[in-house]
Order: structure tokens, then C-alpha cells, then sequence
């Protein structure tokens, strides 16, 4: 019997999707979409954290400034609790796709043996 990993996949995704730790996401991101001054406050720190990310990636260096603003922005958008739990939820979800991955590497770190 040939396993279609694709479909297995996909069932993944459906379970994600369906775990307390997607929902409670979802139910935080869409409660700071709700309130303008919150959203207003996240979307200029997503924008940093972004800008920031793209100058890493093609190589620049982040001025000592750069990373003065970004630590303030961190700190006041932390001081909202919407976001600060939204922080939180993401995290969680986080934790939980790394822990998925390993048990989906784990073929091939048996294979290959640990990486890293």
C-alpha cells in the first residue's frame, strides 16, 4: 500500500487548524484586529521585526539605532495586553510546530543520525 504523504499532510493541516492551540491564536488575532490602537501598535512592530529581518537576510548591518527602536517598540507593544497575549499564543504554536517537526525529522535524523 502506497502512503500519499501529501494527503497526510493535509490531515495535519485540518488537526492544526483544529487544536486549542490554533484557536486561542486565531480567537487573540482576531480580538487585536478588533481594537485600532492595538493593531495600529502590533502592525508598526510587525513592520520592524520585518524590515529588520529583510536587511539580515541580504546581508546589512543593523545600525545600533535600528536596534534602540526595536527594543522600544518590543517594550510598549508588551505593555498591551492584546498583543502581549497574542505573543504568548504564538509562542505556544510555535513550540508546538518545532515539537512536530522533530517527530517528522525523525526519519531521516535515524538515517543520517543527529543534526547539528
Amino acid at each position: 500500500m502506497a502512503v500519499n504523504l501529501y494527503d497526510s499532510a493535509y490531515e495535519l493541516e485540518k488537526t492544526v487548524r483544529q487544536s486549542n492551540e490554533y484557536k486561542f491564536l486565531k480567537q487573540t488575532y482576531n480580538e487585536l484586529n478588533a481594537d485600532p490602537a492595538a493593531k495600529a501598535m502590533f502592525d508598526n512592530f510587525r513592520n520592524i521585526q520585518m524590515h529588520l529581518q529583510q536587511k539580515q537576510m541580504m546581508g546589512q548591518d543593523i545600525t545600533q539605532e535600528e536596534v534602540e527602536q526595536a527594543q522600544r517598540t518590543v517594550a510598549l507593544a508588551q505593555q498591551n495586553a492584546k498583543i502581549a497575549q497574542l505573543m504568548e499564543a504564538e509562542q505556544r504554536m510555535s513550540m508546538m510546530i518545532a515539537e512536530m517537526n522533530k517527530i517528522i525529522m525523525k526519519p531521516l535524523e535515524e538515517l543520517y543520525g543527529p543534526l547539528g
